[in-house]
């Protein structure tokens, strides 16, 4: 069963991605941050967060199947996905790599971070941001969220412009969302987890009304659709 909750320009998904896919039509993008599945998330091991939170964290942060990854970037014309370094396997060779620089060295977490993208243009491009800064700054509401700012770069390499429409298919805390609604894109978003679904429904809701300076729309007072 999958829920689809409409606001705006935004379609957002409820449900697992293998039975969303197949209903939707094709995207000019695909801009996501799949889980990469690469260890075991602790209290102890230098993430600041709690025992249940690692939990929770260690529930969903699988590697995607090599299919479902397949056929979500087949959705899109141009592709832009983060983790590419643990996903070459399966996406193949790329030309034109997208590298964020977190500006921190020889910490817990990595220096930097890259995307693999399907452009046939260009070279590497690199974007120097340092980590926890921006909207993520003391605020994460996801264990793995990409600042907006990261994902709105993104958007720009893949010389997106207004109208066009974009897929997220793990779309977590609704970053790649927020961004688009910020620059006038069409946003679709799938999402497992109930607890980020909503997150993503109420952040994009505030992007929108930022952005008409309206008052945000309700996301729970949308169409559900229910998939048999």
């Amino acid at each position: 069963m999958a829920e689809k909750v409409v606001i705006g320009n935004a379609e957002l998904w409820h449900g697992d991605c293998r039975e969303v896919l197949p209903l939707l039509p094709r995207f000019d993008a695909v801009i996501t941050d799949p889980p990469y599945g690469i260890g075991s998330w602790s209290a102890t091991g230098g993430n600041s967060i709690s025992k249940q939170e690692a939990d929770e964290t260690n529930g969903w942060d699988v590697a995607v199947p090599d299919a479902v990854l397949r056929d979500a970037i087949q959705c899109g014309g141009v592709c832009v996905v983060w983790g590419g370094n643990y996903l070459m396997g399966v996406l193949g060779g790329c030309r034109a790599p997208l590298v964020w620089d977190k500006a921190i060295r020889g910490m817990h977490f990595a220096d930097g971070e890259m995307a693999w993208t399907s452009f046939d243009w260009g070279t590497l491009r690199i974007l120097n941001f340092p980590l926890g800064s921006g909207d993520t700054k003391n605020r994460k509401c996801h264990p793995t969220q990409k600042p907006i700012r990261v994902m709105s770069w993104s958007l720009e390499q893949a010389k997106l412009k207004t109208g066009m429409t974009v897929l997220d298919p793990f779309m977590g805390s609704g970053s790649t969302g927020v961004a688009c609604m910020q620059i006038g894109l069409a946003f679709t978003g799938i999402e497992r987890e109930r607890k980020y679904f909503d997150i993503a429904c109420e952040r994009i809701a505030r992007a929108q009304a930022q952005g008409t300076l309206l008052l945000p729309e309700p996301p729970r007072q949308c169409v559900q659709d229910v998939l048999l």
